[in-house]
């Protein structure tokens, strides 16, 4: 009798042991396919704040190079400083190529006023398959903003100053006291402007 209760007993144990395990690899499988739509995810934001940075930042460049060239009239700075100058080229190929090296493609890449980048990629590579019916083909999209924001000040004289005295120029907690007659040592892009992801 005793012996019989226990082979009973074993025996409707195991089912529900096979169910058990059964249940748990289902949900380490649903565990590990959202891993993997979050890895895409996390990819494609990755891409998108490169790709918007990246942007920026040849934007960046350019104004820096045209204030160095415009350094002798600056009746030119502020227009500069405020992005709002004649003669900028393109700059969302730099985020392509940003894009592309984070394994996204660009989707589309527009300026945000004067001085900003909005950029939306998408993975190229899909989440894969997984026990979630449609992950096989979907790939993650992601969207950023990448702003340029001058760093100095001036105060222009109320006298017309081109071709003479340079006013002070403040980026940062720096000051730059330029010469007309020595424009050796000039503030890099970098003190000039700071690119940033908008929030």
């Amino acid at each position: 009798m005793i012996c019989r209760l226990r082979c009973d007993d074993t025996g409707q144990a195991f089912p529900i042991y096979i169910t058990v395990v059964g249940g748990l690899l289902i949900l380490a499988f649903a565990y590990f396919a959202v891993g993997q739509a979050s890895a895409n995810r996390n990819g494609a934001q990755t891409a998108a704040d490169a790709a918007a940075l990246a942007a920026a930042q040849d934007a960046r460049d350019q104004l820096a190079d045209m204030w160095v060239n415009d350094v002798g009239d600056p009746t030119r700075w502020q227009s500069i400083f405020e992005g709002d100058a004649a003669g900028l080229g393109p700059s969302c190929w730099r985020g392509e190529q940003l894009a592309a090296q984070n394994d996204a493609r660009v989707l589309s890449c527009n300026p945000e006023g004067l001085l900003g980048f909005a950029v939306e990629v998408e993975t190229n590579r899909p989440v894969g398959d997984s026990i979630v019916p449609g992950t096989e083909d979907k790939r993650s999209r992601a969207s950023a903003t990448a702003v340029i924001e001058a760093e100095c000040t001036f105060e222009l004289p109320s006298e017309a100053v081109a071709g003479g005295a340079l006013p002070q120029l403040t980026c940062g907690e720096e000051q730059w006291d330029l010469d007309p007659e020595d424009l050796g040592d000039l503030p890099k892009p970098e003190e000039l402007f700071d690119v940033h992801l908008a929030d």
